[in-house]
C-alpha cells in the first residue's frame, strides 16, 4: 500500500506534524511494508491558484507536481493541517485549488480521483467540545472539496488544546501519551480500510452513502444549473 502524508503545519516542530509521523506509525503497525511518503507543504514552492492552471498541458515552474504525482501515485491520502481562524492555513486552500486540475475532468465539474480515500487530521486552540459545536462545521469545505475532485472522506481526528497557553503557540502533543495512542490506533484503523479497499474496492457502508448523497446533490445542481 502507498501513502501519501499531506502536512500543512508551518511551525517547526508542529502538533501536526507530529501527529501525523505517529499515524505513519500505526499504519506500519498494520503493514510493515506500506510505503509512506511525507510533504510538508513549507518546504515548497507553490504559486498562487490561477485560471491558467487548468490549461491542459500547461508547465508550472514550481513544487506543485510533487503534490500532483503524490496524489496520484498513492493509494490513499492524509492530510494533517492546523486549524487557523476557523479554516485550513492558506498554502493548503491553495493546494485544494491547484488540485482541481488534474482532479476534475475537461469540463470541470466531474472528479476523476475514483473514490481515492482521504483522512484529515486538524490540531487547534480550542478545547474538543469545540470539534462538533463549531469547528467542523466551519471546515465542511475541505470534505466537499475532496469530494467534488472524486475522492473519499473516510475519517478525521480533531486534537484540541495545542497550544501551550493564552497567545502562545508550540509543541504540547508530545506530552500526551493518550494522543499519541489514539493517532497510531486510528493510523492502523485507516490502513485496515484501505487494505479492503484495495481488495474489494468497497467503502465501509456510511462513508458508501455519503458518496452517493454527493453524487446525487451534484446531479440534481447541473439539472437546475
Amino acid at each position: 500500500m502507498k501513502f501519501l502524508i499531506l502536512v500543512a503545519g508551518t511551525n517547526d516542530p508542529s502538533n501536526a506534524d507530529f501527529l501525523a509521523d505517529r499515524f505513519a506509525e500505526g499504519i506500519k503497525h498494520h503493514d510493515s511494508s506500506a510505503e509512506i511518503t511525507k510533504i510538508r507543504l513549507k518546504d515548497l514552492t507553490i504559486h498562487h491558484f490561477s485560471l491558467e492552471d487548468y490549461q491542459l498541458g500547461k508547465t508550472i515552474d514550481d513544487d506543485f507536481q510533487k503534490i500532483e504525482d503524490g496524489i496520484k501515485q498513492s493509494d490513499a491520502v492524509v492530510i494533517a493541517s492546523p486549524i487557523w481562524n476557523f479554516s485550513v492555513p492558506a498554502h493548503l486552500k491553495n493546494v485544494i485549488d491547484r488540485m482541481g486540475s488534474f482532479s476534475l475532468g475537461e469540463n470541470r465539474t466531474m472528479g476523476t480521483l475514483e473514490g481515492k480515500p482521504f483522512f484529515f487530521l486538524y490540531t487547534g486552540g480550542s478545547p474538543a467540545p469545540a470539534w462538533p459545536a463549531l469547528m467542523r462545521g466551519t471546515l465542511r469545505h475541505m470534505k466537499i472539496s475532496i469530494q467534488y475532485f472524486g475522492g473519499s472522506v473516510v475519517g478525521m481526528d480533531y486534537e484540541g488544546r495545542c497550544t501551550q497557553g493564552k497567545g502562545r503557540f508550540g509543541l504540547v502533543v508530545h506530552e500526551r501519551p493518550e494522543s499519541i495512542a489514539r493517532m497510531k490506533k486510528k493510523g492502523a484503523g485507516y490502513a485496515t480500510q484501505i487494505d479492503r479497499f484495495l481488495r474489494t474496492g468497497i467503502l465501509p457502508l456510511r462513508y458508501r452513502m455519503s458518496v452517493k448523497i454527493f453524487a446525487w446533490g451534484q446531479r440534481l445542481i447541473r439539472k437546475i444549473v
